[in-house]
């Protein structure tokens, strides 16, 4: 699908003032919540030098994304939004609260540090994928992409001031005053949300309930092949390049000799080489493929990790950190973008989820088994070994190609309203879909090819059973089935399909002959299940 071109440039969603202070608001509550890392990971380092125990901290953080993040980007899709992320920042707000307390009354122990992390990984979980579908509630869609750079903009605003700032707080002030500064943030964001003047949900009698919706969500992912590609790419990057995350904090301890606020310009370094990174990837787009660009961000990572086992002077890691800010935006902004361009409107946020998943699930076991070989080989021993992994795998990994995202993924209605005698319950089911299509005999192996590609979208939009069978009689007689758990899901079927699937259902009709077209049939059960579905 070729997307309409912005209206005014790359910062034209900000003349939307619902977008502007909701932009404003989260790159205010970003920063918070980087403050908020930068104390909990150095106080870590307090309580325990163990590589393994500062790790648990980063993974306590991803931990949950990786858990829950699926059942969050179904629940974005059910449920008053506004209200949804309105309760999630009181559940961080408790968090940092209950952080800023223990501190203060100097309670805070390893245990309690990683359960209370790992609670306010639940609410990123949460809160991640419904953040990113309210956006194009907040700008005219030819803006959409643009909404979109800006939020990852934002983010790496928050990454080079948080990290600084709460570094700069932890010395001159300790942890509590660095939590409430977190606390503080979020009350501007729930302000926000409060201010917003959303407009209420519209009744759909289609809609779907949670169980429904998460299995629709996991058939697509199981049948779409270019999903699994970015997924397959995403967690070894991922599960290479989180040594470097993992072990940041000792690298700055011990291998740089720095305190607080050194380690918080580290990571001020990250988030400033990102913001370079995202400035410059344009003309990087115009001379390199998203496989070029991921590679590269392979190759400069590891070469940052090499380099910061060598333990090189505090003013060249801040420079080498530059550096893995742009690598770090870059591959990000290579994996999300390729998600988001092979994803219809209909599961984009349920396939981000996914993705979501996979990327925190890769760091979460990257980062606990970078601080177990950091235990046996030394900090310096896993960052090399991590470089050596990434740059391998980036080499090899160069040859599984990313998908071009450039199908037309706009629902095409084409598909006629199903012949009906009598209303149907929309939680009738399940559902026999019967396609008869009548085949020369030449055209035989070439139909079949295309009708076995088919089959990966009849599976995507909601089939859960398909085949083909020929009739004894007349093997030129052919017939396509596919099982679908409702009523109410196959009309959502309907809905689904796009022009990309129109095209290639179009690609298997040109070998059906005859004058009529395929007899199209359905199927209702007579015993339906005790239980309703979704």
């Amino acid at each position: 699908m070729s997307a309409a071109k912005s209206s005014g440039g790359g910062f034209a969603p900000l003349r939307q003032p619902v977008f502007a202070v909701l932009w404003a608001a989260t790159v205010l509550g970003n920063t918070g919540s980087f403050m908020r890392d930068v104390a909990s990971s150095w106080l870590m380092t307090d309580l325990s030098a163990a590589p393994a125990a500062v790790a648990m901290v980063q993974a306590a953080g991803t931990l949950p994304i990786f858990l829950l993040a699926i059942p969050a980007g179904v629940l974005s899709d059910i449920i008053d939004r506004r209200k949804f992320l309105i309760g999630i920042q009181l559940l961080l707000a408790t968090v940092s609260i209950s952080l800023m307390t223990l501190s203060y009354m100097g309670m805070l122990s390893v245990s309690s540090l990683i359960a209370l992390t790992f609670l306010g990984g639940i609410g990123a979980a949460l809160m991640g994928p419904t953040w990113q579908a309210i956006v194009p509630e907040l700008v005219p869609r030819q803006d959409v992409k643009s909404a979109v750079a800006l939020n990852s903009l934002g983010i790496n605003i928050a990454r080079s001031i948080g990290p600084a700032a709460g570094g700069l707080l932890l010395a001159a002030f300790g942890a509590a005053m660095t939590y409430g500064a977190d606390v503080a943030s979020y009350v501007l964001v729930i302000a926000a949300l409060i201010w917003w003047p959303r407009a209420k949900d519209a009744n759909d009698t289609l809609s779907e309930g949670f169980f429904g919706a998460f299995r629709a969500g996991l058939r697509y992912t199981r049948a779409s092949k270019p999903l699994h590609v970015v997924l397959f790419r995403a967690a070894i990057f991922f599960a290479f390049a989180s040594a470097v995350w993992a072990l940041l904090p000792l690298v700055a301890r011990q291998l740089l000799g720095g305190d607080a606020s050194f380690y918080g310009i580290l990571l001020g370094a990250v988030g400033a080489g990102a913001i370079g990174g995202a400035l410059v990837m344009p003309k990087l787009r115009d001379h390199l493929t998203s496989d070029g660009l991921l590679l590269c961000s392979a190759i400069v990572t590891a070469f940052v990790m090499a380099a910061l086992a060598l333990a090189p002077p505090q003013w060249l890691a801040v420079v080498v950190l530059l550096f893995l800010g742009a690598a770090w935006i870059t591959a990000l902004t290579t994996l999300n973008g390729a998600a988001q361009a092979i994803l219809p409107n209909w599961v984009r946020g349920r396939g981000l989820a996914v993705y979501l998943t996979v990327f925190n699930g890769a760091m979460t076991a990257g980062s606990l088994g970078w601080g177990t070989i950091g235990e046996v080989a030394g900090i310096q021993g896993a960052l090399l070994i991590g470089a050596a992994g990434l740059l391998v795998a980036g080499l090899i990994m160069h040859r599984v190609k990313l998908p071009s995202g450039d199908t037309d993924l706009v629902p095409s209605n084409h598909w006629p309203e199903p012949l009906v005698a009598e209303p149907v319950a929309h939680d009738r089911g399940p559902v026999l879909i019967l396609i008869e299509y009548h085949v020369e005999k030449h055209h035989r192996a070439v139909f079949l090819r295309s009708l076995d590609e088919l089959s990966h979208e009849r599976r995507r939009d909601g089939a859960y059973g398909w085949g083909v069978t020929e009739d004894s009689a007349d093997p030129e007689k052919i017939v396509e089935w596919f099982m679908v758990e409702s009523w109410a899901e196959h009309l959502r079927q309907h809905k689904r399909v796009s022009q990309a699937d129109a095209d290639l259902q179009g690609k298997v009709l040109a070998y059906h002959s005859g004058a009529e077209k395929p007899v199209v049939r359905h199927f209702l059960t007579i015993n339906r299940p005790g239980k309703a579905l979704d």
